[in-house]
């Protein structure tokens, strides 16, 4: 329970990843603030679960992370719960798959925005407080594309990349404070977004959803399996322990050796 009596919001976490990660922080006894864009009632009963299942407060807060406004309201709600957020973690992702002559205009904004701008903005607005606290962890959610190119996602291998350098940059800045900033780079997660695209692809291809997932996976990581959620929500927990205090700065893959490949 190293985390007792800290706040983390954890965007995108009403399902998949994002979730994954809020239960390991409330496991280690942090509150919650589950986000994303489902209805109240389900962001709500998800909550309360999580809460139930670990004896903390949990909260859902709807917000579209391609507005501002929006961001800054969802942070004077939090802030009004729990007096300041303390752990931040940047998850939510909006992802597209066209060639670059395709891509519109409204696509690619939209992925800029929620992908990184957000993560730009939650911090600015999470700094004062965790600065006013001696205390605080961003975690940025990059990705495997951070460091590698691949064919018909300009938006996700550009905001990822971006995120490395906004994990550099306040990490120095932030050095003197008890504030650590890094990034984690998972490779490929079993989220309901990738099972879709690999049901995309079945279809395409008209084979068997097991068999485009043992392609699909073939080319990524070595492990020949998916890395597990539950294994990413355990490194970002233990990145916002008292034991990782120096650690700031770093991107650190949980990706199956597929980097190494």
């Amino acid at each position: 329970m190293t985390l007792k009596g800290k706040c983390a919001l954890v965007t995108g976490s009403n399902s998949g990843l994002g979730y994954a990660v809020a239960d390991s922080l409330a496991a280690a006894g942090a509150n919650i603030v589950l986000h994303g864009l489902c209805l109240d009632e389900e962001g709500e009963r998800t909550a309360h679960q999580l809460a139930e299942t670990h004896g903390l407060d949990a909260i859902y807060v709807r917000a579209d992370l391609r507005h501002v406004s929006e961001i800054e309201k969802m942070v004077a709600t939090i802030k009004d719960r729990f007096g300041s957020i303390d752990i931040l973690v940047n998850n939510a992702v909006m992802r597209h798959f066209s060639p670059i002559e395709e891509f519109t205009a409204e696509d690619w904004n939209d992925s800029i925005a929620v992908n990184l701008s957000a993560a730009f903005h939650l911090s600015r607005l999470s700094i004062p407080g965790m600065k006013a606290g001696n205390w605080g962890r961003i975690i940025h959610m990059a990705s495997i594309y951070s460091e590698r190119g691949a064919e018909n996602r300009v938006d996700y291998v550009t905001t990822k990349t971006g995120l490395l350098g906004m994990t550099r940059a306040m990490a120095v800045e932030l050095a003197q404070t008890a504030i650590t900033c890094n990034a984690v780079c998972p490779g490929t997660v079993a989220t309901p977004a990738i099972n879709e695209r690999i049901r995309e692809i079945a279809r395409d291809k008209g084979v068997a959803v097991a068999e485009s997932e043992q392609e699909y996976l073939a080319t990524r990581n070595p492990t020949g399996r998916f890395v597990a959620a539950e294994g990413v929500g355990a490194l970002i927990a233990f990145l916002c322990s008292p034991q990782a205090a120096d650690i700031t700065g770093a991107s650190l893959p949980i990706d199956g050796g597929w980097l190494a490949k």
